[in-house]
């Protein structure tokens, strides 16, 4: 059976970055009300408003989407440097990572996913409407601007605002129906393949 849970962004509070450096919205994560070095996955939305040093997560795996600003890049110790140059660019990094964040002209948003090393995951970007078999153990669909209208199996349907996020679980085999309601809606769907 599919269960549904819509998150709104507003209902969403605002917490110091584990380093203290910034400020995160977590959104959702498994189990419930795990401590930050406990999770098994973490969805949340972070705001970079200064340059500095990204919290450090052992074990953990990464992928980051830029939401709003002129741009970042993420600065590895090793050299290596993730570019996000605009909106809904995506980088992908271990949690464990030194990772230092530069600012391109003034503050970002940025949309996390973060789960346990060996947790299978997906993040894609849509810009369009999008008939969607399910098929993890989690699905999530995030408003990243303009809004959308989603339909599931025919007869549950919701508007997402910006932030908002659905959350659909034990959707396998489950279908859903995704239209934009504006024309410059961007979305984001998310796939976590974990069990309790």
């Amino acid at each position: 059976m599919i269960t549904s849970t819509l998150i709104r962004g507003a209902s969403l509070a605002p917490r110091a970055w584990k380093n203290g450096g910034g400020v995160t919205r977590e959104i959702t994560a498994g189990p419930a009300d795990a401590a930050l070095d406990a999770f098994a996955w973490r969805l949340s939305i972070a705001n970079v408003d200064a340059p500095g040093a990204f919290s450090t997560f052992a074990g953990i795996d990464r992928t980051l989407v830029l939401l709003d600003g002129a741009g970042m890049r993420l600065n590895e110790a090793g050299g290596r440097v993730h570019v996000l140059d605009a909106p809904l660019s995506m980088a992908s990094f271990a949690g464990e990572t030194p990772i230092h964040a530069s600012l391109d002209y003034g503050p970002t948003r940025d949309f996390n996913v973060m789960v346990r090393r060996g947790v299978a995951h997906s993040l894609d970007v849509y810009r369009d409407d999008a008939d969607l078999a399910l098929s993890h153990a989690l699905t999530f669909l995030f408003c990243a601007r303009g809004a959308l209208d989603v339909t599931i199996d025919a007869d549950t349907r919701l508007r997402l605002e910006p932030d908002d996020t659905l959350r659909l679980d034990a959707a396998r085999t489950r279908r859903c129906r995704v239209t934009c309601a504006t024309r410059d809606t961007a979305w984001l769907l998310i796939g976590i393949d974990w069990q309790p």
